[in-house]
């Protein structure tokens, strides 16, 4: 079944219930389409959480039946017309953002698609249906939120209300936690990854925190304003992803057999590409110089050679190093523990 199977399901009981006279949980059953599930047990639960949602539906026993429907006034659920095209850019949004389940922003959408596929007409359901075959999608390596739906929300709460929040924070870097108060300017999602970006009092800097990352959460009534100039976007301009540094002028040179995969992707929006006669590639780009950059230029292995800046070239040489010093110490202790 698909992933939002069961909020049509519930979209399409409402719908269902906007009706005078309602219906039983017989009628219910019969009114959904057979690729559903249709038991009374289910339906009973569906009710339950559409009622726990705020849905102000009513039972009332008519003739020994037991009959929900909609309040008065709540009955009308306009249809919409969509083309495939614009469902399957809302489709593609829903699960791109599969890492935030759990999430109030990822549910809205789930809730908005299943609305969406509910609400538009009888022939378009079938064009919907065939859609959820075409296209597949995978993500790539991400964290997953919903043990942290609370955190989301006080930072929501508190960027909307523009109130600093206290918090305990564990640095990764210095491997310790931080008191800090930090007035929250924007949530950041990037590389599978939702951070939080805010002028931290503590450091007297506008910083990066990575929301799993936060220990304890506090909404305070302190009130701040996002400094008129700032742009989350000229903040991460030199980013990988989301790591700040110094900027610098990278220039790498890609083998052959690398560059013909290289060069069809854009990993930055600083890149410039020169390409030779002989296969290879010439990469030149402005990028943060942080361990982010060290390992992107490490993951393309022998693939590739630093050209410049010497800094770079010095920094990937030397974690290459410890990277075969470790493979080499690992392998002596399993011919070791062999012996």
């Amino acid at each position: 079944m698909a992933r939002n199977d069961q909020h049509i399901r519930q979209w399409l009981i409402l719908k269902a219930l906007s009706t005078a006279r309602g219906k039983t949980l017989e009628e219910l059953s019969a009114a959904l389409p057979r690729d559903y599930s249709r038991h009374p047990r289910t339906l009973r639960r569906d009710l339950e959480a559409l009622e726990a949602a705020g849905h102000p539906i009513v039972n009332e026993r008519i003739g020994g039946r037991v009959r929900w429907r909609l309040m008065d006034g709540y009955r009308h659920i306009p249809c919409l017309s969509l083309s495939p095209s614009e469902y399957a850019a809302l489709l593609m949004a829903q699960h791109l953002l599969e890492p935030l389940e759990g999430t109030p922003v990822q549910k809205a959408l789930v809730t908005a698609l299943a609305k969406t596929s509910a609400a538009v007409s009888g022939h378009e359901q079938g064009t919907i249906k065939q859609l959820e075959q075409i296209f597949a999608f995978k993500l790539g390596p991400h964290k997953t939120y919903t043990g942290h739906r609370d955190t989301i929300e006080c930072l929501t709460t508190a960027i909307a209300k523009q109130r600093t929040v206290q918090l305990r924070y564990y640095s990764a870097s210095r491997r310790r936690l931080t008191r800090r108060e930090v007035e929250p300017y924007q949530l950041f999602y990037a590389d599978g990854a939702l951070y939080l970006v805010g002028y931290c009092r503590l450091r007297k800097d506008v910083r990066t925190f990575a929301v799993e990352r936060i220990r304890t959460l506090t909404l305070t009534d302190h009130p701040y304003q996002i400094p008129l100039g700032f742009d989350i976007r000229d903040y991460t301009q030199h980013s990988l992803g989301v790591m700040q540094g110094r900027p610098v002028s990278v220039t790498l040179e890609f083998r052959p057999e690398t560059a013909a995969w290289v060069r069809d992707r854009r990993w930055h929006p600083s890149q410039s590409l020169s390409f030779h006669k002989d296969g290879r590639l010439t990469m030149r780009l402005t990028v943060a110089e942080t361990r982010e950059l060290i390992g992107w230029v490490l993951s393309f292995g022998s693939g590739v050679k630093v050209v410049s800046p010497r800094t770079l070239q010095q920094a990937v040489r030397e974690e290459a190093r410890k990277i075969v010093a470790s493979t080499q110490h690992r392998v002596r202790c399993v011919l070791t523990d062999g012996d």
